[in-house]
């Protein structure tokens, strides 16, 4: 995504934005306190169609919406309290999906446009980077406590339960880049 094409891409990267907060609205509360959402479907989606460049600026755009206090994240939360909560890292990994799966799209060249294999790929990496980052970030706000939680415990209950929708987003992700890539 160009950002010097002035509005159209301004107002790609704002349409992309709402769509990752409409996407977080619609949650399924988990025991662990990470709720499932479509929000990865909306990062991935962002990558997809802006581009790495276009997908993060999109997805700091959320996570800044959130961090002042707009109700931008999952149960219609907002405060900078989420983000630093221990579930906060998957947020902020979040960047990294936009990233990787725009990286993935910006590699498509014409010819393999008709694929949507490349965008399957750069979310399941993407995804992959999110669940790391935000693992850890929820190891080490743990880590200093009387509930310090394992590596292990916390795959157990941060990744685990959410790897299959997650498949699911990434496969749903291809599919509708594969549909709407005309408009991109």
């Amino acid at each position: 995504m160009d950002l010097k094409k002035g509005g159209g891409a301004i107002a790609r990267t704002a349409l992309f934005t709402a769509i990752i907060a409409v996407c977080a609205w619609l949650s399924l509360p988990m025991p662990s306190g990470i709720s499932i959402t479509l929000q990865t479907l909306g990062v991935c989606l962002a990558g997809a169609f802006l581009g790495a460049r276009g997908g993060l600026i999109s997805t700091a755009a959320y996570i800044l919406l959130g961090v002042v206090g707009v109700p931008v994240f999952s149960g219609f939360a907002g405060g900078v309290g989420i983000l630093l909560s221990p579930v906060g890292g998957y947020i902020v990994g979040f960047l990294f999906t936009a990233l990787c799966v725009g990286a993935f799209s910006d590699r498509l060249k014409k010819s393999e446009r008709e694929r949507t294999v490349p965008i399957f790929l750069g979310s399941l990496l993407g995804i992959l980077l999110c669940y790391a980052f935000g693992t850890v970030w929820y190891v080490l706000s743990f880590a200093r406590t009387d509930k310090a939680v394992t590596f292990f415990s916390a795959l157990t209950t941060c990744v685990l339960p959410y790897v299959l929708p997650d498949l699911f987003k990434a496969a749903m992700a291809s599919a509708l880049w594969q549909k709407l890539k005309k408009y991109r």
